[in-house]
């Protein structure tokens, strides 16, 4: 497979995300077929790897990788919100369309408003990923 032409630079990747040196990154849903580049990128971003799903540590940001039959959305956004600094980042990172388990824009609307999110925007991330970030409508 080659690379992507949309697929963003680390720097790149670091100005979308809007993440910096020292921040403590929750990740939850990895799986095999992950974007190792980009989660490298991530990690290079804030010096550190990223504390896995059972982390008990207040986050500044979680990136949740989902896939569509990964289970219910709406319960996996709300367990984001878990032990999340007020006003942070979810970063739902989900396969792109054509790939398996792409989950559709409109469930991830609908799971987002249930479970107190609204989406702020949407971005290609890497190769067969796109981003989704998630605010709590209070922030």
């Amino acid at each position: 497979m080659s690379p992507s032409a949309d697929a963003p630079t680390p720097s790149a990747i670091a100005e979308a995300l809007n993440l910096t040196t020292g921040q403590i990154v929750q990740e939850i849903g990895y799986d095999d077929d992950v974007d190792h580049d980009l989660r490298d990128a991530i990690e290079d971003l804030i010096g550190d790897e990223m504390e896995d799903e059972d982390t008990q540590e207040i986050v500044d940001a979680v990136v949740l990788w989902w896939r569509e039959d990964d289970g219910d959305l709406t319960d996996a956004l709300v367990d984001t919100l878990r032990n999340i600094e007020a006003g942070a980042p979810v970063w739902l990172l989900t396969p792109k369309a054509g790939r398996d388990g792409h989950v559709m824009p409109g469930d991830v609307q609908e799971s987002a408003e249930i479970a107190g999110l609204r989406v702020m925007s949407t971005l290609s991330l890497a190769t067969d990923w796109t981003g989704t970030r998630l605010a709590s409508r209070t922030s």
